[in-house]
């Protein structure tokens, strides 16, 4: 059966809400994703690793996926430790989704002293770095050998991107892809690419995550606000960017789910947009319910 995860509201003070983890637990949810989107500029944003580390003290079960981490933006040893502290912390609940990251050249890019070229070089780097260190056994990095203890599992890492470059890094150093803001058709499509450099490369497959928004409500505002976005920051053309988001009831989600399932998703990350985010995941679930056994 298809995954499924999503983000945390905000309280009224503006926070994530992270006792609203044990709901998404309670209706089954594979995952609480949190999104790594520190700009600088005012911009309300939260550490993605403090809010899932809080979130694992909340729940039991459900997964903590980063979605997705920004590589460039944090020494790769410093990862690592987080990396094995939240899984200890979680008792090995971390899906460590990565990528190079969207914002370069902000204020807080620029504070944090991170690299504003050769980003892709970075991430490569630090991709073939991380599953040694969080093992805890010896790995370079540049001239330093270091190993970090104690020695915790290496999480799922998937990578983010809906480019080639993304595809080529999610088959070398990933276990899984995560495309976003794509439609059940451009997927398919990409999924054939994703096959041919697996074969080219003469590696396994990686799985796929997409990763999208969903509009669960009675809300033809921000559906229309949402693909505003998408046409205005992402230069979408419009038809291809109305195609982007999730709406309607169970039943429609379901067939969208599906759609994605045939596709070659295993997993889909919706952000819950508009009011009433309790029902609209309660939706979710639903629709995920009714899906047919994975293979049918």
């Amino acid at each position: 059966m298809m995954r499924i995860s999503t983000t945390l509201p905000s309280t009224r003070t503006g926070v994530p809400d992270v006792a609203m983890a044990r709901h998404l637990e309670d209706l089954g949810y594979d995952a609480v994703g949190m999104a790594d989107f520190i700009v600088g500029d005012g911009t309300p944003a939260f550490d993605a690793t403090l809010v899932l580390a809080a979130t694992a003290t909340a729940t039991e079960r459900i997964g903590l996926e980063f979605g997705v981490l920004s590589l460039p933006l944090r020494p790769t040893a410093w990862v690592a430790a987080q990396m094995q502290t939240l899984q200890h912390l979680s008792g090995g609940r971390v899906i460590l989704g990565v990528g190079i990251g969207g914002f370069p050249g902000s204020p807080f890019w620029r504070a944090a002293g991170a690299p504003l070229k050769d980003r892709g070089r970075w991430t490569d780097l630090a991709l073939r770095a991380l599953p040694g260190l969080i093992r805890g056994e010896p790995t370079s990095l540049g001239d330093q050998e270091l190993t970090l203890g104690p020695a915790a599992p290496v999480p799922p890492i998937l990578v983010g991107g809906n480019s080639e470059a993304a595809m080529r890094r999610a088959v070398l150093h990933g276990d899984g892809w995560v495309p976003s803001l794509i439609s059940p058709e451009a997927l398919a499509k990409k999924a054939v690419r994703l096959r041919e450099i697996a074969g080219e490369l003469g590696r396994p497959v990686p799985s796929i995550s997409v990763g999208g928004h969903a509009v669960l409500s009675d809300d033809p505002a921000a559906v229309e606000a949402f693909t505003r976005v998408l046409v205005e920051i992402h230069r979408m053309p419009p038809e291809e960017a109305a195609a982007v988001p999730v709406t309607g009831g169970p039943a429609q989600v379901a067939e969208r789910l599906h759609a994605y399932a045939e596709a070659g998703a295993g997993m889909a990350g919706l952000s819950l947009d508009g009011g009433d985010w309790m029902r609209q995941t309660e939706i979710l679930a639903e629709a995920r319910a009714m899906l047919p056994p994975t293979g049918e």
